[in-house]
């Protein structure tokens, strides 16, 4: 069964790891929402539908012909993610509550990780790094499930919006993934017709934005520095996201999150800990998925 960080960080029992998940989803509007599936060995395989089979009218004594769906096997492995952190002995000997110190050391590393979590799932490109995943923007590139605001880039219309939630099946996306600048201009635009974005109480008691219904989400991960056509990299995008097995986007990861003591270090005073993280991302539906790119400021 997929659950969410924040639901797995309530059946986690070790405080350290506990508090870890909970600085992970805080510092990540991808990661508080994102569900995960538990893999077993390095990679998952799973069949994405290309296309339904037919069904045709017929009449009373016709021959009935089979009609099969066909599918693309995807895999994708897992990769591995985190970082050390170390603790100063001195510091820690002086410190008023040694406890709390060795707490912000590790809470600082595992910020870091939520951000490159969330940098990969929209930034991610194998080409280029090998040992990430591929995100949003590579997996939407070329495909139907991605239109331009124009050729050379365009401001943002509510239009715009209402044709990247149309995209998504069935159903609505559950988030709306963009930049700070790019949720001014959609405030501003509801403003201009009269209408303001829904507003509403988000799981960490922080009022949150929503638009028609569905989540508006502000990651700083979704870069104002992108390139279409002749405007750029000024441009941005809008992402339309359904979360889940079979209908849309899945983190995937083996173990969960674990902090590991690696012990007193030899060339300073100093004892280190470990994040590390085995995961990666599935897209099961590309109809889960969308994105409108070109957005100018």
């Amino acid at each position: 069964m997929a659950l969410t960080k924040s639901e797995a960080a309530k059946l986690t029992n070790d405080l350290l790891t506990r508090g870890v998940i909970e600085t992970i989803v805080k510092e990540s509007q991808v990661l508080s929402r994102l569900p995960f599936m538990e893999v077993t060995g390095t990679a998952v395989t799973y069949n994405r539908e290309a296309t339904m089979p037919a069904a045709t009218f017929y009449e009373v004594g016709d021959t009935w012909t089979e009609a099969a769906p066909t599918f693309t096997q995807i895999s994708t492995a897992l990769k591995i993610l985190g970082g050390d952190a170390d603790v100063d002995n001195f510091l820690q000997a002086t410190y008023a509550d040694p406890n709390d110190l060795e707490a912000e050391v590790i809470a600082n590393r595992s910020k870091s990780v939520a951000h490159k979590f969330s940098d990969a799932f929209f930034n991610g490109d194998t080409t280029g790094d090998p040992k990430s995943f591929d995100g949003l923007t590579k997996a939407l590139t070329g495909t139907s499930q991605e239109f331009a605001a124009g050729v050379n880039g365009a401001a943002l219309t509510l239009d715009m919006v209402d044709q990247l939630v149309d995209l998504v099946a069935p159903g609505k996306p559950d988030a709306l993934f963009m930049s700070k600048r790019t949720r001014r201009k959609l405030s501003s635009l509801r403003r201009a017709s009269g209408n303001l974005l829904e507003t509403d109480v988000d799981q960490f008691g922080q009022r949150a934005l929503f638009y028609d219904g569905i989540p508006v989400l502000v990651d700083d991960f979704v870069s104002n520095a992108q390139t279409q056509g002749s405007s750029g990299p000024t441009t941005s995008s809008v992402y339309a996201v359904k979360f889940g097995q079979g209908v849309g986007v899945l983190g995937l990861e083996h173990g969960g999150i674990a902090i590991e003591p690696v012990g007193e270090l030899e060339t300073k005073d100093a004892t280190r800990w470990r994040v590390k993280w085995y995961c990666g991302l599935a897209i099961f539906s590309m109809l889960g998925v969308a994105r409108v790119k070109g957005i100018t400021a």
